[in-house]
């Protein structure tokens, strides 16, 4: 059966979709004008937030815009500019990814509950220096994902994909795939992850929107395939509702390409 299956999928690689709203040749100047800019190490360097969001957006990976709240008062102006509910989150790395520290305050619903909010988190974890809070428009429910892609020396640019949060982390619960994927790949990627059932409806909860989520997927990993500058891509958290998904931050790494040895096509030839 395994033999069977293996050359049913062999047969039927997939294909690699085109999107609309790809700027490609606006995305390569970008890239360019970022890495002639700046002094750029053996390591290459982070986009800042503004860099990272323009560039993912030419290939339609929106970003939802986080506004700087190193204050009270910067709040209150930026949830007038959102709109509420809002969201007020602590951005300093030691509490990016620690929801158990209470970094984040959700459906503020008003000037008066931000206010609020605010003066609790940064009694509980520090002064806005510490912190770095941030305001963000609320989105709808749905399930955390995270959605990276890196360059591997010995295989090149591979796409992942996991659940965001502790357990998924612990248990090494992430599906990694070549770049560039197929749509088949990537229907078997989020598919193949131990807690993929909470994708799909597990105990009665409405399913999430899988086809957004595969676009999204494909859409990381046709930017990383057509710019080998892109040396690293981390969307975290993904939030994947029912009806859409929302990309609530994003980090870019950009380096020069390493020299190529080879002369042959970056990609395997079709038969």
């Amino acid at each position: 059966m395994k033999y069977a299956e293996w050359r049913r999928k062999a047969a039927e690689p997939g294909r690699v979709p085109e999107f609309e709203g790809i700027d490609e040749a606006g995305a390569a100047a970008q890239i360019d004008r970022l890495l002639t800019a700046q002094e750029v190490g053996g390591h290459g360097v982070t986009l800042a937030p503004a860099e990272a969001q323009s560039l993912l957006g030419r290939y339609g990976i929106p970003v939802r815009p986080a506004f700087a709240a190193p204050d009270p008062d910067s709040a209150v102006r930026a949830a007038a500019r959102l709109g509420y509910p809002v969201a007020l989150k602590a951005t300093a790395p030691h509490l990016r990814h620690r929801p158990d520290l209470g970094g984040v305050r959700l459906d503020l619903a008003g000037e008066e509950q931000l206010r609020a909010a605010y003066a609790e988190l940064t009694e509980t974890l520090g002064k806005p220096a510490e912190t770095l809070p941030v305001v963000q428009s609320m989105v709808p429910r749905g399930v955390d994902t995270v959605v990276r892609a890196a360059i591997d020396p010995g295989v090149g640019a591979v796409l992942s994909f996991g659940l965001a949060g502790a357990p998924a982390e612990l248990l090494g619960d992430t599906a990694h795939r070549l770049v560039p994927a197929t749509d088949r790949d990537v229907s078997e990627q989020i598919r193949s992850i131990r807690t993929a059932p909470l994708l799909f409806g597990w105990r009665g909860s409405t399913p999430v929107d899988s086809r957004a989520l595969e676009e999204l997927l494909l859409r990381v990993s046709r930017l990383v395939d057509d710019h080998p500058e892109i040396t690293a891509v981390a969307l975290e958290p993904v939030v994947v509702a029912p009806h859409g998904l929302a990309v609530l931050d994003a980090t870019v790494r950009l380096a020069p390409p390493p020299a190529r040895t080879d002369l042959g096509p970056r990609r395997l030839p079709a038969y």
